[in-house]
């Protein structure tokens, strides 16, 4: 698989595996059968146990995976209790990249997420020094968050990922990521919403028909020639492997200028200021 250079001089696979909403391992095995060494996670998905199970039954030394995850709003004050649960689900002993999954509490104007963002990453950064995490990044963090991290840390975040798609491009966000040497990613990189994805936009179903590629494999493309890293994630093998399939072809500028200025479609409608998700994460899974 083709990979990117982060700004440490590392590589990072340029298309990672989701698994958010999988409940089984399967697709998992199935992804590293067909090639997939990145794979994303977080304590609010609980899946980490069986991403771990997945990775050890592959055989495939644990060196050559890249395995990120996250911890959750209410795991900031204490992030190193927070990694050592999600390191014994993963049945690992370090992460190749621990994230702050969400920037913000409340949304309330005068809430001092600032403060606590800082001082979460700063205890990130501990991890970091122990060695118990390879590499920090971030989740959902538009520029406004990211600039008060970049003006107060040590270790500089490598990745920040966002919700990224035809028709929710995210493009200053993306540019002020990529000014400041930090990879952004995509999550739900084929869109939510009307008919569950932008697969249903006919501009797509147009350059699908242009190019003989499926809709995803267009969203896909799409992210990067962006210098964008997704992370779609499958149910079934024909999918997965479908989805590598975006690294054979390549799309014109102007076709993907066309995809960059579609009107805005599929947002998920969840803002990192203003609508804070409900959920918390499950102390069941713990």
């Amino acid at each position: 698989m083709k990979t990117y250079t982060l700004s440490d001089g590392s590589q990072i696979p340029a298309m990672g595996f989701g698994t958010y909403q999988v409940t089984l391992d399967r697709p998992i095995r199935q992804a590293i059968d067909a090639g997939f060494r990145f794979f994303d996670t977080a304590s609010l998905y609980e899946t980490e146990r069986i991403l771990g199970e997945a990775v050890r039954a592959s055989k495939v030394p644990r060196d050559r995976f890249v395995i990120e995850t996250k911890l959750w709003i209410d795991e900031m004050d204490d992030p190193a209790a927070a990694l050592d649960r999600s390191l014994r689900r993963l049945g690992m002993d370090y992460v190749d990249i621990y994230m702050i999954h969400w920037p913000r509490e409340t949304g309330r104007m005068d809430e001092p997420w600032r403060e606590r963002d800082i001082r979460t990453y700063h205890a990130l950064e501990e991890l970091v020094e122990k060695g118990k995490v390879r590499k920090l990044g971030l989740s959902n963090f538009l520029p406004h968050h990211l600039s008060n991290i970049l003006e107060n840390c040590t270790v500089r975040p490598v990745v920040d990922q966002m919700e990224i798609h035809p028709g929710y491009s995210q493009e200053a966000a993306a540019a002020f990521c990529r000014a400041n040497g930090v990879l952004p990613m995509a999550w739900s990189p084929f869109g939510r919403g009307e008919l569950q994805a932008t697969a249903g936009n006919a501009i797509i179903l147009g350059l699908a028909e242009k190019y003989g590629k499926s809709p995803q494999q267009i969203n896909l493309r799409f992210l990067l020639q962006k210098g964008i890293l997704p992370i779609p994630k499958a149910s079934s093998e024909a999918h997965i492997r479908a989805n590598l399939e975006a690294f054979d072809f390549e799309m014109s500028e102007e076709d993907v200028s066309l995809l960059t200025c579609m009107p805005q479609t599929t947002w998920l409608g969840e803002h990192p200021d203003f609508s804070i998700p409900k959920a918390k994460s499950n102390p069941a899974n713990i």
